[in-house]
């Protein structure tokens, strides 16, 4: 059987380089998308450590028509591609009206038209054999709605509106391409060190974090798949019943805490180099600098919940519900 072809976007650092890792022990073949050339070789020489078979290619995500020539490559020289991940991304953190225009249009531009031109590199290799898992990273429910994340949060709900759509007219034309979604917790990462910061201080990851060798399994369970999408945690799950039952309590939590919970009590030290137009130089991983806290593969707190999973729980709470409000109507008409 020849081996599957994976496509990693983003894949020189952070969650990216996680998953080439994951995917590649999964036994596919990986090509690294990235615009740091020296990174995504590293990345390539950890890989061939372990005897998998890689292709490098420095590319801007936000050049649609290089994205479009980057997988006709990757299909000439590895074969055709199976799993294709974007998992770059750039954001700027900090109040809407600190914002400026041009700021969160680059933003929008990496992280959602990133993965819109990655989605439409792979349709349109994918459909030639008409299957295919193309894997789109979302924000998870408890990070979503946050202070100070309106550029990130944006470009994720936009990214997740496209993903639907686009689920409906694969159905349609009866192309056998999953569209898959991963909704990612705090993920510990470089980000927080190079993500353009506007607050003045040092950068936190919002609740539980986890290490990025938690969201690459994610990912390399999302090319399996055939759920809609995959989220850590039970608690993102119970987040996601809480944005519909209590949107005002959720709401104000935020506003109170949201602010303090996401920044540390050091003031940084001037301004700092930042992803957001450019790469930053550096010899960076997979992991930042949150790892002491930071919850890994074999932790009890661990768990991928999928979309299907996630529905039934909420089935069976709703069919409680109704169970209890019934029998309490019999009780009130037999008094």
């Amino acid at each position: 059987m020849a081996t599957q072809i994976a496509v990693i976007t983003g894949a020189g650092s952070g969650i990216g380089r996680a998953a080439a890792r994951a995917l590649g022990r999964a036994g596919f073949d990986v090509a690294l998308l990235g615009r740091d050339e020296e990174r995504l070789n590293a990345t390539a020489h950890n890989l061939a450590q372990h005897a998998i078979r890689t292709f490098v290619l420095s590319v801007d995500v936000t050049d649609a028509q290089a994205m479009q020539d980057a997988a006709q490559q990757i299909e000439n020289t590895l074969g055709p591609i199976s799993v294709w991940a974007n998992c770059a991304g750039a954001t700027v953190v900090g109040q809407v009206a600190a914002l400026n225009a041009q700021d969160i249009a680059r933003a929008t531009q990496v992280t959602y038209l990133g993965s819109v031109n990655g989605t439409l590199a792979a349709l349109n290799v994918m459909r030639r054999r008409g299957q295919g898992a193309i894997i789109n990273l979302d924000l998870a429910p408890t990070l979503r709605d946050l202070p100070l994340q309106a550029a990130e949060n944006g470009s994720r709900a936009a990214l997740r509106g496209f993903c639907n759509s686009l689920r409906t007219e694969l159905r349609h034309d009866a192309d056998h391409i999953r569209i898959v979604m991963v909704d990612l917790p705090a993920i510990n990462t470089p980000h927080y060190s190079w993500t353009r910061n506007l607050t003045g201080k040092r950068l936190k990851p919002f609740g539980p974090v986890y290490e990025p060798e938690v969201a690459a399994e994610a990912i390399c369970r999302a090319a399996f798949t055939t759920s809609r999408s995959i989220s850590i945690g039970w608690a993102n799950s119970f987040a996601a019943l809480w944005r519909l039952a209590g949107p005002g309590c959720r709401e104000a939590r935020l506003a109170s805490h949201g602010y303090k919970a996401q920044m540390s009590h050091d003031w940084a030290e001037g301004p700092q180099p930042d992803a957001l137009y450019t790469s930053v130089p550096g010899a960076y991983g997979a992991e930042g600098p949150f790892e002491a806290k930071a919850r890994r593969l074999n932790s009890p707190l661990t768990v991928f919940v999928s979309s299907g999973l996630r529905a039934s729980l909420f089935g069976a709470l709703a069919a409680m519900g109704v169970s209890a409000a019934l029998n309490h109507i019999r009780r009130c008409r037999r008094t």
